[in-house]
């Protein structure tokens, strides 16, 4: 038999949840298939989240024959038997899952047909395309995040879960809370998991008893506070940044019950540089140590390691002056401020008699000589605002105010 997940895979984009933006009625992937224009794009998102469906769909509603290609696994000689065989077709879509680690020769075989359209590449991965994929592959595609699910919208793939297996089945509230709270936010591992439950348990009324017994994920999610696993990571993180290294460890203990490193140790890492960032900035290298201890450790041993540096993240000085700065530098680029880089920077040689060299700024005193470095529509912007919440970031204050020091004079000088 096969399994449920495989089963209930979605064959029109009616069936995807939590991706309105790409599949949804305006959907810009549902656009593509319905004006009969279909383009390269990738497909980037957590496990779970539907990256496979929209592509599988995608194929199905568009009516091209899709090919599928693992980039981690398959090798050169698959892709020419599918380049073969395409060559027949008017087009083909060839799905690459984890298109990150797709390997050069592959991209030079490939790229070609990709250009002249005769295959329409559909990259699945979870990592971040800009920073992870190869800037030739990326630069042929659409590129499109997919939203992480929220639990509304797993309860809803549970309820069609209990109609497809069995309609009269009954689950209690708090068993369907804990069931969809401990899929950790992956629609595989929902079906999977209820799929146990309804086909093993021999009843028609799931209870929270019955619930925990066949997923056996201790049951940190639900208590007298109503609060689920995500909402403990949030309060683990909101009482580091607020200093409270009580709080933050009572949470730390509710998250390593969970059982859940992975999701434990990646919160760590954003809380160093969101919340302690340039107050401290050795902590992201000690949190890196402390996670690479738990993970050598294990459980019950990676308590040791992980209470010793959320105690120091607790008492850390906090800044978040550099989370603001990157926000604000990105705000602009997404509204448009940007522009050409002055050519001074950039790694061509100008005849132009006009044009200013670039200076080497360790020619100068202070390592510092006034130059432009901005682009023209965005002279004078400023990002970084710098805090007096630590020592170092005091120290890098001053060295900012002695820049712009430095550059006031030089504007006096330059009007003379």
């Amino acid at each position: 038999m096969k399994p449920l997940a495989y089963l209930m895979r979605p064959k029109t984009f009616d069936d995807i949840v939590g991706q309105d933006h790409l599949v949804g009625k305006n959907g810009v992937i549902r656009q593509m298939v319905d004006t009969n224009h279909l383009f390269s794009f990738i497909l980037y998102g957590n496990p779970g989240c539907g990256k496979t469906s929209i592509a599988l769909a995608t194929s199905e509603l568009s009516k091209i024959k899709a090919f599928k290609f693992n980039a981690s696994t398959d090798n050169k000689d698959l892709l020419k038997q599918i380049i073969n065989e395409v060559r027949f077709l008017d087009n083909a879509i060839i799905i690459v899952d984890e298109i990150h680690r797709m390997k050069k020769d592959i991209q030079d075989f490939l790229l070609p047909y990709v250009e002249d359209g005769s295959i329409i590449l559909i990259g699945l991965t979870t990592v971040s395309p800009y920073h992870a994929v190869n800037p030739a592959i990326r630069s042929r595609c659409h590129i499109y995040k997919l939203n992480d699910l929220t639990l509304d919208d797993l309860k809803k793939v549970l309820d069609k879960a209990k109609t497809f297996i069995n309609p009269n089945l009954i689950i209690d509230d708090d068993a369907c809370q804990y069931i969809v709270t401990t899929a950790n936010f992956e629609i595989r591992t929902l079906l999977n998991n209820f799929e146990t439950i309804a086909l093993t348990s021999n009843t028609n009324h799931i209870t929270l008893d019955i619930a925990m017994h066949y997923i056996q994920r201790p049951n940190v999610a639900i208590d007298a506070n109503g609060d689920n696993y995500y909402d403990t990571l949030s309060g683990l993180q909101k009482s580091i940044r607020g200093s409270d290294v009580d709080a933050s460890l009572h949470y730390l203990a509710k998250l390593i019950i969970a059982d859940d490193l992975e999701s434990l140790t990646r919160r760590l890492q954003a809380i160093a540089y969101e919340d302690i960032g340039l107050a401290n900035p050795t902590i992201g290298p000690r949190v890196m140590a402390a996670i690479a201890s738990a993970r050598e450790l294990g459980n019950p041993e990676a308590i040791l390691p992980l209470s010793v540096i959320v105690i120091e993240m607790a008492l850390s000085p906090k800044s978040n002056s550099a989370y603001l700065a990157i926000n604000e530098a990105m705000e602009d680029i997404n509204n448009g401020k940007s522009g050409t880089l002055p050519l001074h920077l950039k790694n061509t040689y100008s005849f132009d008699p006009k044009q200013k060299p670039y200076l080497y700024p360790h020619d100068y005193p202070n390592a510092w000589v006034d130059q432009q470095y901005l682009p023209d529509a965005l002279v004078g912007r400023k990002y970084y605002h710098p805090k007096n919440s630590s020592k170092m970031e005091i120290g890098l204050k001053e060295r900012y105010e002695l820049i712009e020091k430095y550059k006031q004079e030089a504007k006096k000088a330059n009007k003379k």
